[in-house]
């Protein structure tokens, strides 16, 4: 289904929405006894959803779901959503299991408006984005129930810091058309040219480009928005005194043929990570006080790769904009984690789980965690290895296209020699055996993060 569907179906039922003000942008300051829980429900619930869902309301009766203070609790912990499909899929409203329960709760599905392509394409037949002919909740109110959801959705406690409800931020939906974001007005905009994909064809591209900053930038957060189509988008720096590609030219990684080319491989021995993203709209933020070091007059390589499984030729295009902060707001200067795992053969015919651990050898605060693996992927894991925390469930994903960027605040201490480990299950249901690719029909098995040291 077509993200414009979400616009069409929102305007026929303007006429019939139940509360047109939107919130303020400010959510009332709740008082510092307050649970998490409560403060969802006065905070968040009583101010988004209850004028819908409440006993005796069209929608209250059609989702059968209540949410005024005395029913809400218990109508959504471990309860299945009336809503059919999503009931089928196995999920609940909301689970007490921590990060599993967040990728299987269906009030996360309703409320993340980031994913909204995902929550369209993937199953129309769940309904509406929540709450309906309004903005969407707050980037701090997502996060704050977000962060519950993993924190095992609890009545009683204090589990979520309220500091999380001062971002009074929106994800804005885009328009049917592609258009350039606004530049950041602290830092710079990088931009990737509109470029062709053709029918039936994987494009992968890299392009080394100057990112014209006069002096350092010292960035605590990144957009990227892209074209439909894609499947990922990543940028790279290179280890010093590394050969570097030519500046401002575009190198495939595959040929018209579909063989690699081997120019381009070669130039991907000495990249190191420095952001990347497989949601088409990413707008990540990191902990205050916190940015990456990005050297005056610096270049990184940009890397696009899109699927197009059409018979037409599809356009693909990135905007990217590093917002900065002045060099006295940093407190930490962060780096970037890359975690890969190339050694590994997936049986035909068969479902098989992969471990590897990463451990360290310094003090890590890590901040932030994703995964990348491609179409055989059942699920993606990551625990903490060693120390008070070993065997920790820290990051959990079921969905290869979209995983998630985990955000860690307090973030993730590790100690000399402690680490991470990578878990993931694949279920290759071809008849030859999956290894380490750059095609999404191969496979990878890659930890993508950040982190800064003491």
């Amino acid at each position: 289904m077509k993200k414009g569907l979400y616009f069409l179906i929102s305007g026929l039922f303007l006429l019939y929405s139940c509360n047109p003000e939107p919130s303020s942008t400010d959510p009332p300051p709740p008082p510092t006894d307050e649970s998490t829980w409560a403060t969802i429900q006065n905070s968040i619930f009583k101010q988004n959803c209850v004028s819908c869902h409440q006993p005796g309301n069209a929608f209250a009766t059609q989702s059968g779901l209540v949410l005024t203070a005395d029913e809400a609790y218990n109508q959504l912990i471990n309860i299945p959503p009336k809503n059919q499909a999503a009931k089928n899929d196995g999920l609940v409203r909301v689970g007490t299991t921590g990060l599993p329960s967040l990728v299987n709760s269906y009030l996360w599905e309703k409320i993340n408006a980031a994913n909204f392509e995902h929550f369209y394409s993937d199953h129309p037949e769940y309904g509406e984005l929540m709450p309906l002919n309004l903005p969407p909740l707050t980037n701090g109110e997502i996060e704050y129930i977000r962060q519950w959801i993993i924190e095992g959705a609890p009545e009683t406690g204090d589990v979520v810091s309220r500091n999380i409800l001062n971002d009074s931020t929106r994800f804005l939906f885009p328009g049917d058309e592609f258009t350039a974001p606004n530049p950041p007005s602290q830092g710079v905009q990088v931009h990737l040219d509109q470029f062709d994909v053709n029918p039936n064809f994987e494009r992968e591209l890299f392009k080394y480009q100057d990112l014209n900053n006069p002096e350092d930038l010292y960035v605590n957060r990144i957009e990227i928005i892209m074209r439909q189509g894609s499947h990922h988008f990543i940028l790279y720096d290179f280890t010093p005194g590394s050969a570097l590609p030519p500046k401002g030219v575009i190198r495939d990684l595959r040929n018209p043929d579909g063989s690699n080319n081997i120019n381009t491989l070669l130039t991907m021995i000495n990249q190191v990570f420095f952001f990347g993203t497989q949601l088409r709209i990413t707008d990540y933020r990191f902990p205050s006080g916190v940015a990456l070091k990005v050297d005056a007059n610096k270049a990184l390589d940009l890397n696009s790769h899109y699927a197009n499984y059409t018979s037409d030729t599809i356009p693909g295009e990135v905007y990217v904009n590093l917002h900065s902060i002045p060099r006295s707001e940093v407190q930490h200067t962060a780096k970037n984690l890359f975690l890969n795992n190339t050694d590994f053969t997936l049986p035909a015919n068969q479902v098989t789980t992969l471990s590897k651990t990463f451990k360290f050898f310094d003090e890590r605060k890590v901040f932030m965690l994703t995964s990348h693996a491609h179409q055989q992927m059942l699920d993606f894991k990551i625990y903490i290895s060693g120390g008070a925390r070993d065997g920790e469930l820290v990051y959990y994903t079921d969905d290869w296209e979209h995983p998630p960027l985990m955000k860690y605040d307090p973030p993730i201490s590790l100690k000399f020699g402690e680490g991470l480990v990578a878990e993931a299950t694949y279920n290759n249901n071809t008849s030859e055996d999956k290894g380490f690719g750059f095609l999404s029909t191969d496979e990878m098995m890659i930890i993508f993060g950040a982190y800064y040291n003491e």
